[in-house]
């Protein structure tokens, strides 16, 4: 069967670089085209493998490519940056890419849906206005610090301590206005953040994985929509320990010889999922500790904080976590905290391929 064409593609927002190969290690063909003449090269273009880094905007040209009848396939920009000769230009980029892509054991980041899109961006728009949040509280605490007036640690009293202090005089009448515009852009960012978790709610409603997912404990709405667009299928797992190193929830190895060295977690992958799911072990830990009848799951958290800490014990159950979601995700079981092990069933992923855009 005769290879397919390499196409490899540097993104931008308005000139992009192509490099075409036809055979390994040798490009044939070099272009600078705008975006509309992208489309038009690559819709005119027998079937090829067309590369990209996984970076903004790679999941909507992938998406669009897949539909020319290509073979798209992302490669993690951290991974083809080590093949770049030289100083770092588009084409040095796009040479990368084709020699990151004859390295087998570099996999490519599969293709977003619009469905698994939407609920990343969601995500998103969520942590950004929690953040804007966070620094405008920061910013009232500042400035009510420097006038004498101190309030307690928790965010919900900033804005009742700040009126307090308005009211009684402590703050001079010239910031009363000013003052009172952040205190209302604070609330405006709270409502924005509960709109999103409304709308995970009721996405994750009509998604049967989000179901079964959430019944993990750790899991809730926010991990199991984080977890659906960020892995996609799961079946490209072989296993649950696979899909835990996914999120860098692993010990980092540093072994020679008959010597085996273990460090902390390798920290690779998505940081936002794997801080959510680090943070649904500090949950499960607490239920632990409240519960007087604890399961198998709950025991098991008891006695590695017991034997590790706190903080460690976090981080493996997070681990835990990771593998019993992979095993209910892609046996479409529900989570029994008595079974050792889940028994097959058909799955429940709903994962769909990059030509069907509007599902999960």
């Amino acid at each position: 069967m005769k290879e397919l064409t390499t196409i490899a593609v540097d993104l931008a927002k308005s000139v992009f670089e192509v490099a075409v190969s036809e055979v390994p290690g040798r490009v044939s063909l070099r272009k600078r085209l705008s975006r509309a003449g992208l489309v038009a090269f690559l819709a005119n273009h027998p079937p090829s493998v067309v590369l990209m880094e996984a970076c903004g905007s790679a999941h909507h040209w992938g998406r669009e490519i897949v539909k020319m009848g290509h073979e798209v396939r992302l490669l993690p920009p951290a991974k083809s940056a080590k093949y770049r000769i030289g100083n770092k230009t588009d084409r040095t980029d796009t040479d990368a890419l084709l020699e990151a892509n004859r390295n087998e054991r570099i996999l490519p980041v599969p293709v977003k849906t619009i469905a698994q899109q939407t609920l990343a961006s969601v995500h998103r728009l969520r942590v950004g206005w929690m953040g804007t949040r966070t620094a405008r509280l920061n910013a009232l605490r500042g400035v009510m610090r420097e006038l004498g007036v101190a309030i307690p640690v928790g965010a919900k009293v900033v804005l009742p301590g700040v009126a307090d202090a308005m009211a009684r005089g402590q703050i001079p009448e010239d910031l009363h206005p000013l003052l009172q515009a952040s205190m209302a852009e604070i609330r405006q960012l709270e409502e924005n953040v509960k709109a999103c978790e409304r709308t995970l709610a009721r996405i994750a409603r009509s998604i049967p994985a989000a179901k079964v997912l959430q019944e993990v404990p750790g899991i809730g709405l926010l991990g199991s929509t984080a977890l659906i667009p960020a892995v996609g299928d799961p079946n490209r797992f072989r296993s649950g320990r696979k899909m835990s190193a996914f999120f860098g929830i692993v010990p980092r190895e540093h072994s020679s010889g008959s010597r085996r060295r273990l460090g902390s977690i390798t920290k690779k992958g998505n940081t936002y999922v794997r801080t959510l799911v680090i943070h649904g072990g500090r949950s499960v830990l607490l239920a632990a500790h409240r519960r007087k009848n604890p399961d198998r799951l709950h025991r098991w958290a008891l006695e590695v904080e017991r034997r590790q800490g706190a903080n460690r014990a976090a981080v493996a159950v997070a681990n835990k976590i990771l593998r019993i979601a992979w095993a209910v995700w892609t046996r479409g079981i529900p989570y029994d905290g008595s079974l050792n092990s889940p028994s097959p069933k058909p799955s429940v992923t709903n994962t769909t391929t990059p030509q069907s855009t509007g599902a999960f």
